[in-house]
Parts: structure tokens; sequence; C-alpha cells
């Protein structure tokens, strides 16, 4: 009797137990479905943190200050050429962006009437929205409601951008202390395969986004250059649209081409041709010369599974999962590597070429 009576409370103890993890997990799904917005403001500001302190560091050895000053001086520093830069472009930026806005509905009736000469045109036509609907969209904040409603407002949008500079210049300054907070969440035993874990992500993401800066760079002049060779108008501003909007892989791209071929239709199809053309060259040899020597100092993202995580980060969460779902790919693929793969299956070898993608030793004693 009091054998049974035992097992019958040892069963219910493993009830609650069972009950009392699975409440857990739903309490922090729950947490987390309701603060996603901010968790993604959060990995931003560490993607900038580690941006900074990239820049942060070399300055700190050779000219042997601490780092949070190096950091702090970075960040100014980066402000002011950013403020002069604007200061500079920005009168013939907007004076550009309001001739474009003139200049799209334009393009898009020629485009339509030329369009509409053919049987299959009018079915197309009657699909796409217009681009007075979209720029009206623009103007009255719908496009970017969907981001969860953090960035539901030109004043949340620029409250958050300083938030997150704040926030990122913090954790540059000073990484250890928030990593070790981080780390002393995990069992003694499993603290320095953790800290390994952190570091070498940490690595994967400053490799990851210095490439990407470079990138960018590259295919605003390259498609700044060619446009304004081909004769098409405002290519200072489309440049600056297809540099910006590269960081989203895929995707950006092609949205970056649109205004610039509808501009070009304005001249004549021909045109349009040659732009589309200026593109497409522009992201070959991104995607063959400047992509691979990203891929050497980084984990190699599969460009299916890029594409499937920003279809599935845009619809859930809007523009802002869509611009973060390659960076949050590669921490991932790195966790993945070095957990699953390399703890669990006891696969080392991808875990070794992915340490000397990341530094190495070097990583470890950062």
């Amino acid at each position: 009797m009091n054998s049974e009576s035992f097992q019958e409370r040892s069963f219910a103890g493993k009830v609650l137990v069972t009950v009392g993890i699975v409440l857990l997990i739903l309490l922090l799904l729950a947490l987390v479905y309701y603060t996603i917005d901010i968790l993604l403001l959060i990995f931003s500001a560490v993607l900038i943190a580690i941006f900074l302190r990239g820049l942060a560091l070399p300055i700190s050895e050779r000219l042997k200050i601490g780092e949070g000053w190096a950091v702090l001086g970075v960040s100014i520093l980066l402000v002011l050429v950013l403020a002069g830069s604007i200061a500079i472009v920005a009168p013939s930026v907007a004076e550009q962006v309001q001739l474009l806005r003139v200049k799209l509905p334009e393009s898009e009736r020629l485009i339509i009437d030329f369009v509409s000469r053919f049987s299959w045109g009018q079915s197309i036509i009657n699909q796409m929205p217009s681009v007075d609907a979209i720029i009206q969209k623009i103007d009255t904040g719908q496009v970017v409601s969907g981001v969860g409603g953090v960035f539901s407002s030109t004043v949340g949008a620029v409250g958050n951008f300083f938030v997150v500079i704040l926030l990122a210049i913090y954790i540059a300054a000073e990484p250890r202390l928030y990593s070790s907070g981080l780390i002393k969440l995990f069992p003694v035993a499993s603290r320095a395969r953790a800290r390994e874990v952190l570091d070498t992500t940490g690595e994967t993401l400053g490799w990851w986004l210095i490439g990407k800066i470079g990138s960018m760079v590259f295919i605003g002049l390259l498609t700044w250059i060619g446009l304004s060779i081909i004769g098409v108008p405002l290519a200072l501003t489309l440049g600056l649209i297809a540099g910006l909007l590269s960081f989203i892989p895929n995707f950006g791209p092609i949205i970056s081409a649109l205004p610039a071929l509808l501009l070009a239709f304005i001249n004549s199809p021909i045109t349009a041709v040659y732009v589309l053309g200026l593109y497409v060259g522009v992201q070959l040899i991104e995607s063959n010369l400047v992509t691979p020597l990203i891929e050497r100092e980084t984990v190699e993202l599969p460009p299916a599974l890029t594409i499937v995580f920003q279809l599935v980060f845009g619809v859930m969460l809007g523009g802002l999962g869509l611009v973060l779902a390659t960076p949050l790919l590669a921490m991932l693929m790195v966790v993945v590597q070095m957990v699953y793969v390399g703890d669990v299956l006891g696969d080392r070898e991808e875990e070794l070429h992915l340490s000397k993608a990341s530094g190495g030793d070097n990583v470890a004693e950062e």
C-alpha cells in the first residue's frame, strides 16, 4: 500500500514537472512573440556595435587608449562624416527625389500604353498596383506600419534610431560586461564552450557586416557611374538607392532596379533594356567577386535557405525582419555548426573551417 502511494506521488510529481516545463516554454514563446520588435532592435544594436568595435580596436591598439574612448571617438567621427555627407548630398538628393515622384507616374503611363497593345498586357496591368497608390502609402506611413508598430511613425522611427545607436555605443564600449552576463546563464561546465560559440558568432557577423558595407559601396558607385553613362536622369539618387537596398540580398536589387527601369522607359524602351543589363551586370560582378570574398571570412549561406529565411521573416515581421533575416541566418548557421554539428553530432571538421575563417585563436582570446 505504501509502495503504491509512493509510486502515485512520484507519478504526480513527474506530471507537475512536465506541466511546469511546458508552461515555461509557452511563457518564453509568448514573451518572444510580444517583444519580437524589441529583440530585433537589440540585434540591430549588436550589429552596429560589432562594426564600431571593429573600427575602434585598431585605433585603441595604435594610440594606446582605452577601448571605450576609441569607440566613442569612432562614433563621433562617423556621426560627423554622416552629417557632413548629408549636408553636401541632401539638397541634390532631395531635389532628385521630388523629381522622381513626378517622373515615376509619367513613366507608368507610358509603360501602360506600351504594354496594353498586347493581349497579355491588360491582365498584368490589372493585377499590379499603380505608382500613385504606392507613393500615397509611403506618404501615409502604411508601408512601414507592418513592422509590428515599432516604426509606425516618423517620430517612432527617429526615436528608435537613437535608442539603437545609444545601445550600440554602450555594447561596443564594454562588450565583456554583457557577454559575461549572458554566459553566466549557462552551467559552469559549459561556460567555456558558450564563450567560444559567442566569440565566433561575433567574429562571423563582424566580417559579414564589413564585407556587406563594402559591397553596398561598390554597387552604389558602379550603379551611379553606369546610369550616368547611359544618360538616365537622377543617377545619383538611383545609385544611392541601389547601394542601400543591396543590404537585402536577392530582393533588394530587384526593388532598386524598378525606379531606374521606369525612368529609363521615359527615354525609350531600348534605354530600359540598357539599364536592365547594367543592373544584371553589377549583380553578376558582385555575386562572383565580392560575395566569394565575404564568404571566405564568414559562414557560407545557402542561397535557397537565405531566400526562405527572408520570406518567412518578411511575412512574419515586415520590413525590419526582411532586412535582418540574412545576419540572423548567419548567426544561426554558426550556432548550428558549432553546437549541433560539432557538439551533438561530433563532426568538428565544419567547426574547424568556421574557426579558421573567423580568426581562429584570436577569437577566443577576445
